[in-house]
């Protein structure tokens, strides 16, 4: 003996109520299918920028940079831009960079160069690394969720203001027979 009815052989329940219950199926295993591709992700971003600090690294040489002028104390902000001046190869080089603030003339600032000389940032640091993987298998694991759900919400609103324009039609029809009221 069955406990259920069948579903398909129910005249009560519409063509948009079997759409809706396969595409309900549907985007719950989509988003579940989603959730196991994030420590993926994750993993994936995190070898990637771990092999581009050690490019970066392996391109860029620290140098010890002196402080061409005072720096002051700023109340609002920890580092400032401020004149750095160092000697390579016999000539003096001079640039603009952030500072910590605070620091009078002559104080070592540490800046990084890569092989031609010009001034760049430092690289990547393995924590760096690993915030930017945290933040990618955070966006694929809420992604995809997010997705169907947004894609089940939109779907129920385009079914129901279908099912409502039918109704409304039906009730058109039904109405004036049945509260024996002529139509205007």
């Amino acid at each position: 003996m069955r406990t259920r009815p069948r579903q398909r052989k129910n005249p009560l329940r519409r063509g948009s109520d079997r759409l809706q219950w396969w595409l309900s199926r549907f985007l719950l295993a989509l988003a579940a299918a989603g959730l196991p591709a994030a420590p993926a992700v994750g993993l994936a971003s995190y070898h990637s920028q771990v092999r581009e600090a050690q490019a970066e690294a392996a391109a860029r040489h620290p140098v010890t940079a002196r402080l061409a002028e005072d720096v002051p104390a700023g109340l609002d902000t920890r580092t400032v831009p401020a004149v750095v001046t160092w000697t390579a190869d016999g000539t003096t080089h001079r640039t603009t960079t952030e500072v910590d603030s605070g620091q009078g003339v002559g104080a070592p600032v540490q800046i990084w160069l890569d092989a031609h000389g010009t001034v760049v940032h430092a690289p990547a640091t393995a924590g760096q690394a690993a915030a930017v993987a945290w933040t990618d298998a955070l966006v694929a694991a809420t992604a995809l969720p997010l997705v169907s759900v947004l894609a089940w919400k939109g779907t129920l609103y385009v079914l129901d203001r279908r099912r409502y324009a039918r109704w409304d039609a039906e009730w058109q029809q039904v109405e004036p027979h049945w509260t024996r009221r002529q139509p205007s």
